[in-house]
């Protein structure tokens, strides 16, 4: 409300059209300035000042209907609107936080969202830092950092440039897009890709174009995690994450609605499952016999340059488990002093010991090697097949190192 000078001071003011109320000699007027402007003004009490009486009663009405441009009533189309969605949402669940607008479905349409409970679940905030922090570090190289999942990824634009960095493979897509139908035409691209790349492997599609773009968060989760545990991303998902959504259908007019829940990872070794068997698979499961001789000769394989050191190993899983021996192994294999500042000589924590392996990956992959597809919180579990498959990669690329 904007308070102005009182009458006297103002010239301006056409003769009073109404009055809103009068008590104790003092009004609120309605009055309206040279330019048709309804203006609120608080006054003091006129019945003395020149001019300035009381208005008759043929103005007093004028009054009462001006009353109504100086109030905020509802509309009657927000009560209509109102009045449907109380009748169209009457078993929503307490505590859904539903707009309007997402109650505004086509006969036989869907939406989903997710329950406001989940999205403050710890595990479910930890699931959505992981995975943000792990996009970061994938497209680092290429300036882009984001920060939020669904307003960051909808457009197709950061999925595009991870798909391409994780797949080595360029698509064919316009780099910028603004409109709505661009964006979802980038989108349909990328997602058709990933979706011919994941199906052989046994994963349920759980996201689409429409619910991509329309920033469905739980979609975008079960999207990111089936990229990062197909390409093996060297990051830790939490197990277990549950979330329960939102179902509204609309039919024959009405609205229905029920809570569902929705598993977004299970346990890491059921999702390690989903990966393409190798060697070392077979070898464990139908060639136990020949374990020890792969052993054995991948023991000789890094003695032969931690004796160096003075260093020596004989059990693969547990002693490369912190990290500081692959670290010290791959300076051996490189011919160069690797500075103790950059890792943990005597980790103590699982965070200290997955550091060194990371760093030691870090390392092999400046040296021109491909980055390991063991995860360094596998090697640091003492997961046998890991720990294998990094020396194995080692010994194919330096056995003939001196």
């Amino acid at each position: 409300m904007t308070v102005l000078p009182p009458l006297s001071s103002r010239s301006d003011l056409q003769p009073l059209v109404g009055i809103q109320r009068w008590t104790e000699g003092t009004w609120r007027g309605c009055c309206v300035g040279p330019r048709g402007r309804s203006k609120v003004l608080w006054g003091e009490h006129l019945r003395n000042r020149k001019g300035w009486g009381l208005p008759h009663t043929g103005v007093l009405m004028s009054a009462m209907c001006c009353v109504g441009c100086c109030q905020k009533s509802p509309r009657l189309s927000d009560l209509h609107e109102e009045g449907k969605n109380a009748i169209n949402a009457p078993m929503l669940p307490a505590g859904a936080d539903v707009h309007p607008e997402d109650t505004l479905l086509e006969e036989n349409a869907e939406r989903i969202m997710l329950d406001p409970t989940s999205r403050e679940n710890p595990k479910f905030k930890d699931l959505l830092k992981v995975l943000i922090d792990w996009i970061n570090s994938e497209l680092e190289e290429d300036r882009i950092i984001i920060k939020d999942l669904e307003e960051d990824c909808y457009d197709g634009q950061v999925l595009q440039k991870l798909f391409e960095k994780l797949s080595g493979r360029k698509l064919n897509v316009a780099e910028v897009t603004q409109s709505e139908i661009g964006q979802k035409q980038k989108l349909q691209t990328v997602l058709e890709a990933v979706n011919e790349m994941l199906r052989p492997h046994g994963w349920s599609i759980e996201w689409s174009v429409d619910s991509i773009h329309s920033k469905n968060l739980v979609a975008i989760v079960y999207l990111l995690v089936a990229l990062a545990m197909h390409f093996q991303a060297a990051i830790r998902l939490p197990e277990h994450v549950s979330v329960q959504v939102l179902v509204i259908k609309k039919r024959e007019g009405i609205l229905q609605t029920a809570l569902v829940t929705k598993e977004l990872t299970s346990t890491t070794e059921m999702m390690m499952g989903r990966f393409e068997r190798d060697a070392f698979d077979t070898l464990l499961d139908h060639a136990p016999d020949k374990l020890n001789v792969v052993k054995t000769s991948l023991i000789t394989f890094v003695n032969k340059h931690l004796n160096k050191l003075n260093l020596e190993v004989s059990e693969l899983e547990t002693q490369f488990a912190d990290g500081v021996y692959l670290v010290l192994l791959m300076g051996l294999l490189e011919d160069y002093f690797v500075p103790l500042y950059n890792f943990f000589l005597t980790p103590e924590s699982f965070e200290q010991k997955v550091h060194n392996v990371a760093f030691a990956f870090e390392l092999m992959q400046d040296g021109g090697l491909k980055k390991p597809k063991a995860r360094p919180e596998d090697v640091v579990n003492l997961n046998l097949k890991s720990t294998l498959r990094v020396l194995y990669n080692l010994f194919t690329n330096y056995k003939n190192s001196e």
